[in-house]
């Protein structure tokens, strides 16, 4: 029978895991794919490391870069992570050498999937990235072969899990944001520099892809991106007695034929699906023709989700499928028209702090008149032992241009205490 000789180049928490699973599990995978995956070699940094594993000293390559000229090395797994340095080294020059690449490296598929999917036709080999994209929820084969026949309008959902447990968590503890935070890193769910999940950046890295994947597209980066940053305590009760809900979610949509991509926090009907996913869950909906809505969750990241996905791009390779990795070949993805937020139109929640004094109000509608932006719902809130309100008003759909227009000119008001709260709205 045909054997498969594979390299697994990083072997933290996860590389790890992937070697104990392909070793205790060598034998289904081969009646199920009918070729032998065997372990040939593996790579780290650190070779010292204590690892709940055992592998063979002639296993071990001390120049990773060697599993790319090895003549039988079929495919490698790339654990590395990062979107330059050694991750890229590997997955350029493994390509070139006609190797079959698996990674769960978004930031590079981000930044230079185009390049490497070329490459990758051109030598007719694999590049597989289901786990680059949350984890164990199996969205990125979905698009290529279980919804090819959908033509695609829109994918969102929520694409980081260490986000979707902090919102989670100051909804249902009611504890301020850093204090989650710091329970967050204690459990595992956040890193000790989380900035990539809470700026954002880990989701639109997420989204470019799938987004390319959708609409048959090159990756572009004409993509708005905000945080959870500046949710507190005060914006998640306000949306709960509005009957709302606050996710960071990520959006890549066509609408009159130009394509928006954003990634920001996102008041969400309570009794929406999406609402409901809640701690290090991850949920992608896509919306197509003639299928309609097809919506999947899980396990968004952790070893065991992570090696599901490379274990399901493992097997695709040791059943002989090239494919294009992006589902089309490089000549025939389009470039297409990816329209600025500014002109996607909204309904938000907007919350001033004002100090409480006479024509405050008067003042902030007066804006909302002048930028052509109908208000829906007004609540004013004084707060008590200050002379401090709060004002959240609930817009009816305006362009998002304008709603940045009012900030713009709030913020120079002198009656402005704090900075001003904008969240979206998606009522669908």
């Amino acid at each position: 029978m045909k054997k498969l000789n594979i390299a697994i180049i990083g072997l933290g928490n996860i590389g790890s895991y992937l070697f104990k699973y392909l070793k205790e599990n060598q034998k289904i995978l081969t009646e199920k794919n009918n070729c032998i995956p065997v372990i040939k070699y593996v790579s780290a940094k650190n070779i010292r490391r204590k690892r709940n594993i055992k592998i063979n000293k002639n296993q071990w390559l001390k120049n990773y870069l060697e599993s790319t000229k090895i003549k039988d090395v079929d495919l490698i797994v790339e654990l590395i992570g990062g979107a330059e340095g050694p991750a890229k080294k590997l997955v350029f020059n493994a390509l070139k050498n006609k190797k079959h690449v698996v990674t769960a490296n978004k930031a590079l598929i981000a930044k230079y999937g185009d390049q490497l999917s070329k490459i990758a036709e051109q030598n007719k080999v694999n590049l597989e990235f289901e786990a680059s994209v949350c984890g164990g929820v199996p969205i990125i084969r979905s698009l290529k072969e279980g919804l090819i026949a959908n033509k695609i309008s829109r994918i969102y959902g929520i694409f980081n899990g260490t986000s979707n447990y902090i919102l989670s968590s100051m909804d249902k503890e009611n504890k301020s944001f850093n204090d989650v935070l710091t329970n967050a890193k204690l459990l595992g769910y956040a890193e000790t520099n989380p900035s990539a999940d809470l700026s954002g950046d880990d989701v639109s890295s997420k989204l470019k892809i799938l987004s390319s994947l959708c609409f048959n597209s090159f990756l572009n980066n004409n993509i708005y991106v905000e945080g959870i940053e500046n949710i507190d305590k005060t914006d998640i009760e306000n949306s709960n007695k509005l009957g709302y809900k606050i996710k960071l979610l990520g959006f890549a949509e066509l609408l009159n034929n130009k394509i928006y991509q954003r990634v920001h926090p996102t008041l969400i009907k309570k009794d929406s699906y999406v609402a409901s996913i809640d701690g290090v869950l991850n949920a992608v909906i896509v919306d197509g023709k003639p299928l309609g809505q097809t919506t999947i969750q899980g396990e968004g990241a952790g070893p065991a989700a992570t090696t599901s996905a490379l274990v399901s791009d493992i097997s695709s390779i040791l059943r002989g499928n090239i494919k294009f990795p992006f589902s089309l070949s490089s000549k025939k993805r389009k470039k297409l028209i990816f329209n600025n937020i500014s002109e996607r139109f909204f309904s938000a929640y907007l919350r001033f702090e004002v100090i409480d004094k006479p024509g405050v109000l008067s003042n902030i509608t007066s804006i909302f008149s002048k930028n052509k932006v109908s208000i829906k719902r007004l609540i004013q809130n004084p707060y008590k032992n200050k002379k401090i309100s709060s004002i959240v008003i609930i817009t009816h759909k305006s362009k998002d241009k304008y709603l940045k227009k009012i900030l713009k000119e709030v913020s120079k008001k002198n009656y402005i205490y704090k900075k001003t709260k904008l969240i979206r709205i998606d009522n669908n």
